[in-house]
């Protein structure tokens, strides 16, 4: 004979409430194992104790409910490890983007004034190998640039044709505006690669920036984004035009993100008075 608990026993027994429990019956992660035809009252079996005591660990960790039904029902200890432990690599990933705001604001309050300086860059025309996106949202845009940065590389590596300077990009001031728009990653070549997959040669026109650096990963970029801001603000040497990001130490270096450093590039006026030799005593 089974053993049954009223559904507050249960309750109490796996610290689920009433409510809860409702809930995960109608989402079919745990059904009573009697219900009263005429009273509906609800009961479970002792035996079904482990299995709420899982799905309450699983809620902890933030587990939609949905994989927590696809976890239950797969019979496979091998799949249901590997449906686990893509949760637990979510929770990781979400760890280390926590850690690292709160890192950033903690410097941001301990240090509102940005340090970092700012040069003038005068950039002639040049054909690179380039991915293009010419309408991507901007909450793709991480995927998009890993993925096309990467395909550059390995397309040159396997072309035999070295990169001659740093990674870039170049981004349409719509993605910042309207969160969508023409984006373009590239690596400068002495030599044109063959179109393959993605990659095409693409000529940049010249342009004059403002280059601010940001060290370590992209958490707290918009620091240095705001100081740059300021500063052609402040100078009156802003222009319109597309934003413009090099990458002297990216993730295709190292996969340290503290080591990686990202030059910013504000479009300006190209005047006497503004483009001379880089200075490093200059602040935002």
């Amino acid at each position: 004979m089974p053993e049954l608990l009223s559904i507050g026993d249960f309750a109490r027994a796996t610290h689920l409430s009433v409510k809860a429990l409702r809930h995960y019956q109608e989402q079919g992660l745990l059904e009573p194992a009697e219900t009263d035809e005429v009273s509906g009252y609800r009961r479970y079996d002792l035996a079904q104790i482990p299995t709420a005591q899982i799905i309450h660990r699983f809620r902890d960790l933030d587990m939609p409910l949905a994989e927590i039904r696809e976890i239950l029902r797969t019979p496979d200890p091998a799949a249901r490890n590997a449906l686990i432990a893509r949760h637990l690599r979510r929770l990781e990933d979400q760890l280390v983007r926590t850690r690292d705001a709160v890192a950033s604001l903690r410097d941001l309050l301990e240090h509102p004034e940005a340090a970092a300086p700012i040069t003038h860059r005068h950039l002639p025309a040049r054909r690179v190998a380039a991915v293009t996106a010419e309408d991507l949202d901007v909450a793709d845009i991480g995927a998009w640039y890993h993925g096309a940065l990467g395909e550059l590389f390995a397309t040159l590596g396997s072309q035999g044709v070295p990169p001659s300077g740093p990674a870039g990009g170049v981004y349409a001031e719509s993605l910042f505006t309207l969160e969508h728009g023409r984006a373009t990653v590239y690596v400068p070549t002495a030599t044109e690669p063959r179109p393959a997959g993605r990659v095409r040669t693409a000529e940049l026109p010249p342009v004059e920036l403002a280059v601010i650096t940001h060290d370590g990963p992209e958490a707290g970029i918009d620091r240095a984004y705001g100081a740059l801001a300021t500063y052609v603000t402040r100078h009156a040497l802003a222009v319109a035009g597309p934003i413009h990001e090099f990458y002297p130490v990216s993730f295709h270096d190292t996969p340290e993100p503290a080591r990686w450093r990202t030059e910013i590039g504000w479009p300006v006026f190209s005047t006497v008075e503004a483009f001379h030799e880089p200075r490093r005593d200059e602040r935002p």
